[in-house]
């Protein structure tokens, strides 16, 4: 067995694995083996593993201007943003490098603007079970079960209210909220979909009330729920929008995009060493080039359609509690709390292995590429068949 990690802090359990290679859906070890990978770096690669768009982005661009400091423009910047402002009928980006770093962003800006144009207030208001990353402002919005006593005491000013419930959500509403933040699925949370009617009446609500609506689309934005944005899906407008993970295509690359009306920081409020960096810019900007067309996001919602019907037969093939999600961001919803066992299993099929990820005991989450094949997707429903014949004792289906 081979010991490694040691030189790293011990944030993590990692497998003994060590990747060395990776093309489209598939990765491959230094022992040779490959894996289908249905993470995707948690739906980071939404183009799969080194896409020929990315990596001739990110070489031509490293020839000509790598980091010339975020205190002047470069024209990649400036692309990606015209690029952003395009598509998604918002006035305004800023670019930063991480999820947790533009929700960051974003409640900085409502902020900004409570104390600007409403008086001073500041709260905000999330709901149960959401993420919005790892900084401890962000753990405080988020509301993952235990996070608010690992590093007490943490940030103030953040409620929670409960899914789907806009009863929750008025009692919760205060003269000091300032804005409302949610997942429109919540990743972290177990792949749960928000109500498409609780999102209208959430909008309305916070339009009537004077308070910001900020989606956070780290996850689903960008292509991985069959359009571009999530929130196309709901017919809703946000005040607010986060992006990241997809929208590197597999770097550094976050954004928080927001109405004019919203566009509140002076000078000095608000940035950072790597905000805008043109590498990071470039790559993104051929990403979002390639994911904005129809063909693919038609083939997203066509790749989503094959894997929720294969989750399905899953599920009722060995007694589960069936599927959710939206595109290409599912969940297998498991009968009993063995989702690691089955991860584990599935990493260790022979000769080929299949990557998954257990975000809750009892429940796997799919975050394939984007472009992953009708043919990889089957053997991928295939391998998951033999993993949970494993895990379950039972026959796999031939």
């Amino acid at each position: 067995m081979r010991t490694l990690g040691q030189t790293f802090i011990t944030v993590n359990q990692r497998p003994e694995q060590v990747f060395v290679r990776g093309r489209g859906s598939w990765l491959e070890d230094d022992q040779g083996k490959r894996y289908l990978d249905l993470l995707q770096g948690w739906a980071v690669n939404n183009l799969g593993h080194c896409p020929d768009v990315l990596t001739q982005a990110l070489l031509t661009q490293a020839r000509q201007l790598v980091n010339p400091s975020p205190a002047f423009y470069n024209r990649p910047a400036l692309d990606l943003a015209q690029k952003l402002v395009d598509v998604s009928g918002f006035d305004r980006v800023f670019l930063a490098s991480s999820g947790a770093e533009a929700n960051e962003g974003a409640v900085k800006l409502a902020r900004r603007w409570g104390a600007k144009r409403r008086g001073g207030a500041y709260a905000m208001l999330g709901f149960d079970h959401g993420f919005h990353g790892r900084s401890l402002a962000m753990m405080s919005a988020s509301g993952k079960p235990g996070w608010d006593a690992i590093y007490a005491p943490m940030p103030t000013g953040f409620q929670k209210a409960r899914w789907n419930d806009i009863d929750s959500v008025q009692c919760a509403l205060t003269s000091d909220t300032v804005a409302v933040m949610l997942e429109l699925v919540q990743g972290e949370g177990g792949v749960n979909v928000a109500d498409k009617g609780f999102v209208r009446e959430l909008r309305a609500l916070c339009t009537e009330r004077d308070v910001l609506l900020i989606v956070d689309e780290v996850q689903t934005g960008v292509g991985r729920c069959g359009r571009l944005f999530a929130h196309q899906w709901f017919d809703v407008q946000p005040d607010i929008m986060t992006l990241a993970k997809g929208l590197g295509g597999g770097v550094p690359l976050s954004a928080v995009l927001c109405q004019e009306r919203f566009n509140v920081f002076e000078p000095g409020d608000q940035g950072g060493t790597y905000c805008g960096n043109p590498v990071m810019a470039a790559a993104g900007l051929a990403v979002l080039n390639a994911i904005a067309q129809e063909p693919l996001l038609e083939q997203v919602r066509q790749r989503a359609e094959q894997l929720s019907g294969g989750l399905v037969q899953l599920s009722q093939r060995y007694g589960l509690k069936g599927e959710r999600g939206l595109g290409l961001l599912r969940a297998l919803v498991l009968s009993s709390d063995c989702a690691e066992a089955v991860v584990v299993a599935a990493r260790e099929l022979a000769p080929v292995g299949l990557l998954l990820n257990a975000p809750r005991p009892d429940l796997l989450r799919f975050m394939p590429a984007l472009n992953i094949t009708e043919a990889e997707l089957q053997q991928s429903l295939a391998l998951l068949d033999k993993a949970l014949a494993q895990v379950l004792s039972a026959p796999v289906h031939h």
